[in-house]
């Protein structure tokens, strides 16, 4: 007789086929190398298409309207990539930022002071220099864009890290990780406070009503999407309409998820949407923003001369490793606070240039400081592309080298196991 708990044997072999198949690309994509990959080619195709014939499509996609006009939701793909598909993006860092607070590096704050501090020089001379080229060149209408070059993206940043690294030590990944987890957290704050307009108290204070029925939920332990979904649909859509950018609500719905305790589900949520963020929502975003019609090589050349570009590209390639390498020494040298014994200077060098690539968040503050379309968001797009490369280019330069020299460490470690200063190789044979 046919055991009634035994699930069918059709259901069962879907099962079998499809969910470790499923399980396999997923796994994929929570890797840092994967995702890295994705945004790079998300941004490379849409600057292709953008420079092509058919350019026209590209913006007419972009362009392309959808969602309710009763609710206001009627946006193009653009801002639907921008406002909805980075949220996720979002919700993930703020995951990760509360777990970093609770339960990793951030929670002792000798550890963290280094990279902290480093997070915030970072932002503060490339922001500075900015302003000084924009100024000095008689235009302070586009000071606007100073906070554009201060971001740091965490998933292009560590995926590079991830590719040149195979001896690195470990608390490089560690102070790059906690550099730009801060450094998340203060863009945060810089896109809520410089770039909200007008906010209407009204939407912003209803949203703290779904935001706390879905703290309520996950903090009794909910899992289930059809329990968590709406009441984080209905915050999103709230704050969208206060007029504060609506990746604010998937911080805050992020800080919510516990860390620690009989609920705790910051890992479990973490390793669940991290797929969806580094596979699709990050990749779209990028694909939507990065696109901008050069005009070639003299469109390219003309752009160059901008200050807005000119601004960007220092405050990425020469403020960001000024900002983090001068803030990480002077509180070294004047206070108590010390580089980790398995790090040498010339290793936070490599990690203060690898910080100049400010691609998702770079992009989101262009068109937050100058709206879409315009000449100075066009302007952001070349600068931060290009000012991502070439950073990204000159921190893998120096990063191969430290990871040579560390190689040979290894390498001679391996040799001396007696830790005498002679390879054991040769010395003789003790019979």
């Amino acid at each position: 007789m046919r055991d009634r708990r035994e699930p069918d044997n059709r259901r069962r072999l879907l099962a079998r086929g499809s969910w470790p198949e499923w399980q396999r690309v997923s796994d994929l994509l929570r890797t840092e190398t994967t995702g890295g990959a994705l945004l790079l080619a998300a941004a490379g195709a849409a600057l292709v298409w953008a420079n092509s014939p058919w350019s026209s499509g590209y913006h007419r996609l972009s362009e392309f309207v959808v969602g309710p006009q009763s609710l206001h939701l009627d946006l193009s793909l653009s801002a639907w990539a921008a406002d909805g598909l980075l949220a996720v993006f979002f919700f993930v860092v703020g995951v990760e930022l509360k777990r970093e607070f609770v339960a990793g590096d951030l929670r002792d704050p000798a550890r963290a002071a280094l990279p902290i501090a480093a997070a915030v020089g970072g932002m503060a001379v490339p922001a500075a220099i900015f302003v000084g080229i924009n100024l000095f060149s008689g235009h302070p209408e586009t000071i606007d864009g100073w906070a554009v070059p201060i971001a740091t993206d965490i998933a292009f940043a560590l995926a590079v890290l991830a590719v040149v690294s195979t001896h690195l030590p470990a608390a490089l990944r560690i102070f790059l990780l906690t550099l730009a987890v801060v450094d998340d957290l203060l863009a945060i704050v810089v896109i809520a406070v410089f770039y909200t307009d007008d906010v209407a108290l009204g939407p912003l204070a209803g949203a703290l009503i779904p935001i706390a029925l879905y703290a309520f939920a996950v903090q009794r332990g909910a899992r289930q999407w059809w329990i968590l979904m709406p009441p984080a649909i209905v915050a999103w859509a709230l704050v969208h309409a206060s007029g504060v950018h609506a990746t604010v609500a998937g911080v805050v719905l992020g800080f919510t998820v516990p860390v620690l305790g009989r609920h705790a589900s910051a890992k479990h949520f973490e390793h669940l949407v991290r797929p969806l963020s580094a596979g699709f929502a990050v990749p779209v975003f990028a694909f939507f923003a990065a696109g901008v019609t050069v005009g070639g090589w003299s469109g390219f050349a003309d752009a160059l001369s901008h200050p807005v570009t000119i601004g960007v590209i220092a405050g990425l390639v020469l403020g960001k490793p000024i900002g983090v390498l001068g803030t990480t020494y002077l509180l070294a040298r004047f206070t108590h606070a010390s580089l980790d014994e398995d790090l040498a200077w010339r290793d936070v060098l490599g990690v203060a240039m690898l910080a100049g690539i400010g691609f998702t968040v770079s992009l989101l503050i262009g068109e937050l400081a100058f709206g879409p379309g315009s000449v100075a968001t066009d302007d952001v797009k070349i600068a931060v592309v290009t000012g991502s490369v070439v950073a990204g280019l000159l921190a893998s330069v120096v990063l191969v080298s430290r990871n040579a020299a560390y190689r040979r460490i290894h390498q001679w470690e391996t040799l001396d196991a007696d830790h005498d200063g002679v390879p054991d190789v040769y010395q003789p044979r003790q019979d």
